[in-house]
């Protein structure tokens, strides 16, 4: 792999935001940005990151010198964001977006808008058996949002994270599913289910990253990324190069500073999710990252409030099929192809381990939720319930010695049983 053109790594502290912008302005100073048109591509508000400390040196460097500056939001299958939410995201406040900053236009991605979309291509049949490992062997349509063609350059910017569908987020994971059309979305998401989340989770080279690597090679115009590795207090590490590059070493970093290695599995995990989780969709990462650290037959409790919606985009198919093990699924195929793929692997990632025998379902571990959705629909879904007003956060702390763990403001760092 091809080193990043620029980089920043610091392991043990936080990056000063002096450094930080010299690296973007080093960046910006290419002749490649003289005269063009570049569209920043931007995580939503479900991703945790200093985005801000590289966009706004980045647009000042580039004053004057690009053609355009514009900004599109790689929500996926997520809900738009509203301008003063954009604006949030890039850390703008409303005198900086009427002054120096109006220019730029913020542009939401419109996943499910045939309009708005644009195929570039197909991955054929012999492509996807060989990225699948033998997993599928179908034609996959290839779109992405069209107005990626109006650009020059299109600049992601955005963190790297352990990650259960891909591996490691980031990189070309902005476009797909970032970016992308529904048709590459589906394909990849319901083969990170068939692989597992386990066997996915916090691992660098994975099918799916294949599969979406391959499909931003379809992506034929000039690419460039900022990869950022989160620390609570800032950013550990900034990258920049092409999206493969600035990732490969974005991801090294991240597998230092986002796993944590524990003694044992627990029986009991009470896993809080972080506040910017308001649904389960996005909010099961507090289920997702703690799995590995879960006994066989133990319980996680996803202790969050704030989440009061299974799904907003996706709801309506979760509560018709509910959550259940990739078995369920797979030996039950003619009755469930016909729904959307990445709904179906979200069931699966968020069930967790799990057979289905006989026509009867069971599972590794259990799952169950204290938070604001209530108790009917969580049993109907096929989920575990846990009264929020009743389930005391400190009478679990300090017993990790008795199996009993608690992860605050959990869904970022994995966690994994320390190598004997």
């Amino acid at each position: 792999m091809t080193p990043p053109l620029a980089a920043l790594a610091s392991p043990d502290s936080t990056l000063a935001p002096s450094a930080i912008e010299a690296l973007v302005e080093s960046a910006a100073a290419g002749d490649e940005f003289r005269g063009a048109r570049v569209l920043c591509i931007v995580p939503d508000a479900t991703r945790n990151a200093p985005v801000g400390s590289v966009f706004k040196p980045l647009y000042r460097a580039l004053a004057g010198k690009a053609k355009a500056v514009d900004v599109l939001v790689a929500l996926g299958t997520h809900q738009p964001m509203d301008e003063a939410g954009i604006c949030a995201r890039l850390d703008l406040t409303a005198g900086e977006r009427a002054g120096e900053f109006r220019a730029a236009r913020f542009f939401n991605h419109e996943w499910d808008n045939p309009e708005q979309l644009t195929t570039i291509g197909e991955i054929s049949p012999d492509e996807v058996r060989a990225l699948s490992g033998g997993q599928f062997e179908m034609a996959v349509p290839v779109g992405v949002n069209r107005r990626l063609f109006g650009y020059d350059i299109a600049l992601i910017i955005g963190p790297v994270l352990p990650h259960e569908v891909v591996g490691f987020s980031g990189g070309n994971k902005y476009l797909f599913p970032g970016v992308s059309a529904p048709e590459v979305l589906h394909f990849f998401h319901w083969l990170a289910a068939l692989v597992t989340t386990t066997e996915i989770i916090g691992i660098k080279r994975t099918p799916v990253r294949r599969v979406i690597d391959h499909a931003a090679s379809l992506v034929r115009m000039e690419k460039r990324c900022f990869c950022l590795v989160t620390r609570r207090d800032g950013l550990g590490g900034l990258f920049f190069g092409t999206p493969e590059s600035a990732w490969d070493a974005a991801a090294d970093l991240s597998s230092q500073l986002h796993i944590r290695r524990t003694p044992r599995r627990y029986h009991t995990i009470v896993s809080c999710a972080a506040p910017i989780y308001k649904e389960l969709w996005v909010g099961s990462k507090a289920f997702y990252k703690l799995e590995p650290v879960l006994a066989d037959g133990g319980e996680l409790i996803i202790c969050s409030p704030h989440i009061t919606a299974i799904s907003q985009t996706h709801g309506k198919v979760l509560r018709e099929i509910g959550y259940h093990c990739r078995d369920y699924f797979v030996q039950q195929w003619d009755r469930f192809k016909h729904h959307p793929w990445v709904v179906l692997g979200h069931s699966t990632h968020t069930r967790g381990a799990g057979t289905y025998r006989d026509g009867a379902e069971s599972f590794r571990a259990e799952i169950s939720l204290a938070t604001g959705i209530p108790e009917s629909e969580c049993r109907a879904v096929n989920l575990g319930f846990r009264d929020p007003a009743r389930l005391r956060i400190e009478d679990f702390l300090n017993r990790e010695d008795e199996g009993i763990l608690v992860a605050q403001n959990s869904g970022e760092r994995l966690y994994r049983v320390a190598e004997r």
